[in-house]
């Protein structure tokens, strides 16, 4: 009996298997075939968004260049061009920190969603997967994908901002410029697509899903901003009142400001600033220093680490939150 041919055995079926082998199988291809969409569009959004970057570092950095940075310091350009490429910079910086909300919204939100209210997640029951191994298959798919699109632009972007040192700005704690830098804005991009998994799973509607994680995103970024000064501890520096700023605290941010006496008295920097004789009743209290209190640049890295920690942890919360509402709740609409 003569062995059929490889072409006799695909056109028989023989070698079906083998050519199974070589895509991926099982759930990971359920799950590329039915998000594909998602998976595309992810891809795009990377490879545009990187040559955006790409484009705009090299402009800025030509602008800069002919302006004659950096043999002439930042402060010594003149005209208004500093200002113009700092405010630039922050856009694009402000753009790139919206990518998270982008991905609660469009990924996390409507993956699970979309199959509660469509029936798909209904044909889980009737096939030999665990519904557990599913559930788990649906987050890795979304974090993997989050955590994909949202680091090589992060990564870009830090390079971006390190080329251009003094023109990234000077607040660079409460810009975006933190939120986009890659710990963040990773961390970030985990925690909305986690929290878009958790609403989904709860309003089974991807409309509904979809608004209320855009809510609660902006909401979410809006009341972390307010905590930002809690990532760290900030440093004082004293100097005597009425002098020029000292170098030290060039491009630091300020979290406070007073004015206080040689022992270390502090009082608020309005002090004496409405009286008949402000000079008089700066002496009768003994003020004789201002003192600032601010984070120093070597600080952002702990601060943007911290800051990505607790958005880990709080997307392990919603993804426990997600797998124990859906483990054993019906996957009906």
């Amino acid at each position: 009996m003569t062995t059929p041919t490889h072409t006799e055995a695909a056109r028989d079926g023989l070698g079906s298997r083998d050519v199974r082998r070589r895509g991926p199988r099982g759930l990971l291809w359920l799950m590329v075939r039915q998000h594909r969409i998602a998976l595309l569009s992810c891809l795009a959004v990377s490879v545009v968004g990187a040559a955006w970057i790409l484009y705009q570092r090299g402009a800025m950095l030509d602008t800069l260049h002919g302006a004659g940075w950096p043999a002439t310091s930042a402060d010594a350009l003149g005209g208004d061009l500093p200002n113009q490429v700092t405010n630039r910079f922050n856009s694009a910086a402000s753009t790139l920190a919206s990518l998270p909300a982008l991905l609660g919204v469009c990924l996390g939100a409507s993956l699970i969603a979309s199959d509660l209210e469509h029936g798909t997640a209904r044909l889980v029951t009737t096939q030999s997967v665990p519904r557990n191994r599913w559930l788990l298959a649906k987050v890795g798919f979304a974090l993997t994908l989050a955590t994909a699109t949202s680091l090589p632009l992060s990564l870009l972007f830090g390079w971006w901002r390190d080329s251009v040192g003094p023109f990234a700005g000077t607040n660079w704690l409460h810009d975006a410029v933190f939120d986009a830098s890659a710990p963040v804005l990773v961390a970030t991009a985990l925690f909305t697509t986690s929290l878009g998994l958790v609403i989904g799973a709860l309003t089974r509607r991807v409309v509904s899903a979809i608004v209320l994680t855009l809510l609660a995103s902006w909401a979410t970024m809006v009341a972390g901003d307010m905590f930002k000064d809690d990532l760290a501890t900030p440093r004082r520096f004293s100097y005597p009142l009425g002098s020029d700023l000292p170098a030290a605290l060039d491009h630091v941010v300020q979290v406070d400001q007073w004015v206080g006496t040689a022992s270390g008295k502090l009082y608020g920097w309005g002090t004496c600033v409405h009286d008949a004789s402000p000079e008089a009743c700066r002496a009768s209290l003994g003020i004789v220093n201002s003192v600032w209190a601010y984070f120093g640049d070597d600080q952002r890295s702990g601060m943007e680490w911290t800051a990505a920690a607790v958005l880990v942890a709080a997307s392990a919360v919603l993804i426990a939150l997600f797998l124990w509402r859906l483990r054993r709740a019906p996957l009906t609409p």
